[in-house]
């Protein structure tokens, strides 16, 4: 089969097709064919030697894919409401930039009703993630106020649009006004644009200084300890990347007053049960807004499989609203 190798570490050229073995289904597992391939921040980290693959996972890039279903342990497709033939998009820790991939029973969803594979292959990785770290972790409830970071990345324009669905009232911020704008029409019901202004202060000032109850960050770095000045009492701060620095110095008095949690999590190594229980919640309280329409996918651009380096380059750019997916 076709698949994209990282021929070493560095910069997006390192990328090129080369040719692999097919992978067979073990146990708990299927085949998919693979149609699209999502592009997510981990395969740039993996493809410059910063985010090596969990223990026996697949060495390539790649962790969401759509497709249709070729095989698989029987068992595990009967527990999974899934067939033979079926369409579906799946969660892997690994191995999706390529023609086919072996992906856990449990980690896969039917495609919702009129969405292409290009949009499918967009959702397992954000939603996941989403769902897991905002809503299990962050405990965000309808009624309480959801603050995004990047709200036009990937991660971002999910969290927006599920916090929104789901009745949090969602403050997004971006690095311009076209995409402040941009995360308004996904729903947000505040923006901020972080290079013009003071988001610790738009914030309280758009709570009328009580401050919001969740905070989803992907920096880190120095934006933990305005964070923590943007929190509510009993609010909630979960970090899910260090894009700005993995050391933090911020107010422990702040935390002890208002009794704030600070938190986070990596998901690519958990269990497959966990990610499985992610699945079931996906299928149950997501798929259904999907399905009608109340919640969409982001596609920003596609690539052929054999144009990674481009795909790769763009979401180093920064220059994307919502997802970047591959083709096969």
């Amino acid at each position: 089969m076709r698949a994209v190798e990282i021929t070493s570490f560095g910069g997006p050229q390192v990328l090129a097709l080369g040719n692999r073995p097919r992978p067979e289904p073990g146990a708990g597992e299927l085949l998919i064919r693979v149609a699209a391939s999502g592009i997510n921040r981990p395969d740039v980290l993996q493809r410059m030697g910063h985010y090596a693959p969990p223990p026996g996972t697949s060495d390539l890039p790649g962790l969401e894919v759509a497709g249709v279903v070729e095989s698989g342990d029987a068992a595990a497709l009967a527990k999974a409401g899934i067939r033979v033939g079926d369409r579906v998009c799946a969660l892997v820790a690994g191995g999706g930039y390529a023609e086919w991939c072996v992906a856990p029973a449990a980690q896969c969803l039917p495609v919702p009703d009129g969405l292409s594979d290009v949009e499918a292959a967009s959702l397992p990785e954000t939603f996941f993630t989403v769902w897991s770290n905002v809503f299990d972790r962050g405990r965000l409830q309808a009624g309480e106020t959801l603050l995004v970071q990047g709200g036009t990345s990937g991660i971002g324009v999910t969290a927006i649009q599920l916090g929104r669905a789901l009745g949090a009232v969602v403050i997004a911020t971006a690095g311009s006004d076209e995409k402040c704008a941009a995360c308004l029409a996904l729903g947000a019901h505040h923006a901020i644009n972080y290079k013009s202004q003071d988001f610790v202060a738009e914030a309280r000032r758009i709570t009328e200084g009580r401050g919001v109850d969740v905070v989803l960050d992907m920096v880190a770095g120095d934006y933990v300890a305005r964070e923590v000045e943007c929190l509510a009492e009993d609010g909630r701060l979960v970090i899910i990347a260090v894009q700005g620095g993995v050391k933090s110095d911020f107010n422990a008095g702040l935390v002890l007053r208002r009794r704030l949690t600070i938190t986070g999590s990596t998901l690519r190594p958990r269990s497959v049960a966990f990610k499985g229980a992610i699945a079931n919640a996906l299928r149950e309280r997501v798929w259904p807004l999907l399905a009608a329409g109340k919640v969409r996918p982001v596609i920003h651009s596609t690539f052929a499989a054999a144009d990674a380096s481009q795909a790769h380059a763009l979401m180093e750019s920064n220059q994307h609203i919502g997802k970047i997916v591959l083709t096969w």
